[in-house]
């Protein structure tokens, strides 16, 4: 597997000496996904270079750069662990303790007069607690991104970095809860016992079939929002793409038939909401027959691998194995989306040599573009539940979004998550 490596290597200052190192990464096959200037003297440069590599093939790039008259490897930088180090979030006050009345008034004993005014009124809890802004950010670390299961633990970074992007995104106060159980109903019993303290619930990173469950338990005990992530926030962000893909070949959405290649929380979640949304059929397929089962359930066709991509117009593939379509499996005309990272099911490239009208890779599909906004939504409109009409709300709001020539907008717009969570909040209180 390929993973995300920063080198650090100093050039001598003088046409073309940069340009060597980059030839030597291009030899390598390896695309460079950033390259700045970290410290310059009056004869060399350093760079810290970012590329997706296997770690096998790390030093034998390493040594090459090194044996260049005019460059030198310095080491591995450490920016994202320094971007780690302690953690990427932290609890800070509203309140400036700048005296000892404000001290006072928001702790002993004038705290106490708002603790009696919640007791005679918990609606008051929504006034005087940031409880609504607050979202429990849950796993139990068995399918940690790309990586498996990993461990609750192991996990933690991928929660800090939701709770960052609410933060940054929401204006919420995303709060990583990590649960050591694989055990279905002790997950559900814990997130029911600390769900007084949230606005909502999101489930993240919980392996398939067992996030089903988990999710339909939350949602009928609960009367806060609850939504797993890696099924809905996943399906949202797949179907604006969709549209947005979908548009740019001339094809309408609603009449083409789906293949759905792997049928995890993803695979499922997406193939749910595109039947939901109205197209003319979802075919999946999966080496895992109760996830066969499950996609019928919900009204799918089930297909083998051959059959599936033999009549499906639209491809959509989230089966984390590498190469798994091949090029002579691609019909003409096809719109393919290979979501797996960071080694997709097949290069967008090659689906378009082979036929493909339309393809992408997971790069361009990113929950961050969904989550923030969903949650915005559903908590300012009040309501206790996801619909199918939000998350579509919040889809094509998206695709909307999404300048020419680009699968989605930019994740990194807060204009984008603004306009995410004011169409959610209309579709909410439209019901």
């Amino acid at each position: 597997m390929k993973i995300p490596e920063i080198l650090l290597f100093e050039v001598e200052h003088a046409p073309g000496n940069l340009a060597q190192v980059l030839q030597l990464v291009g030899e390598a096959g390896l695309t460079v996904e950033n390259l700045e200037a970290v410290k310059r003297t009056t004869t060399h440069t350093q760079w810290e270079l970012t590329i997706e590599i296997d770690e096998s093939s790390q030093h034998d790039l390493c040594d090459r750069i090194d044996q260049l008259p005019t460059a030198r490897m310095v080491g591995r930088s450490d920016r994202v662990f320094d971007r780690h180090r302690g953690g990427k979030i932290r609890t800070v006050s509203n309140v400036q303790l700048t005296s000892q009345q404000v001290l006072r008034d928001i702790y002993t004993p004038g705290v106490a007069r708002v603790c009696l005014a919640i007791e005679q009124d918990p609606v008051k809890a929504r006034e005087y607690t940031n409880i609504p802004n607050t979202v429990a950010v849950v796993t139990n670390g068995t399918a940690i991104l790309g990586l498996g299961d990993i461990g609750a633990v192991a996990g933690m970074p991928v929660m800090e970095g939701k709770a960052a992007l609410f933060d940054a995104y929401a204006d919420l106060s995303g709060v990583p809860i990590l649960i050591e159980s694989k055990d279905p109903q002790e997950i559900i019993d814990t997130v029911t016992s600390i769900a007084p303290s949230f606005g909502a619930i999101q489930l993240e990173d919980i392996s398939a079939p067992t996030c089903f469950e988990i999710e339909k338990a939350l949602i009928g005990k609960l009367d806060i929002p609850v939504l797993h992530d890696d099924q809905h926030g996943t399906a949202v962000v797949a179907l604006a793409a969709l549209l947005t893909a979908t548009r740019q070949v001339g094809k309408e959405l609603k009449q083409s038939r789906i293949g759905q290649i792997g049928l995890g929380a993803a695979g499922i979640g997406i193939s749910r909401l595109l039947l939901n949304y109205g197209v003319k059929g979802v075919l999946g397929t999966d080496l895992n027959e109760a996830a066969m089962t499950q996609l019928e359930a919900i009204g799918g066709e089930r297909a083998s691998l051959p059959e599936l991509m033999q009549k499906a117009d639209i491809v959509i593939s989230t089966t984390g194995v590498k190469g798994l379509i091949k090029a002579e499996m691609v019909q003409e005309g096809q719109v393919i989306l290979a979501l797996t990272n960071p080694d997709p099911e097949i290069e967008p490239e090659v689906a378009l040599q082979a036929g493909a009208a339309f393809a992408a890779d997971g790069k361009s599909v990113n929950n961050v573009l969904g989550f923030p906004g969903l949650f915005r939504g559903a908590i300012d409109a009040g309501v206790v539940h996801f619909s199918d009409q939000m998350l579509i709300a919040a889809s094509e709001c998206l695709a909307e979004l999404s300048p020419a020539g680009s699968l989605t907008p930019d994740p990194l717009d807060r204009k984008v998550h603004d306009a995410v969570a004011s169409a959610v909040r209309e579709a909410a209180l439209k019901g």
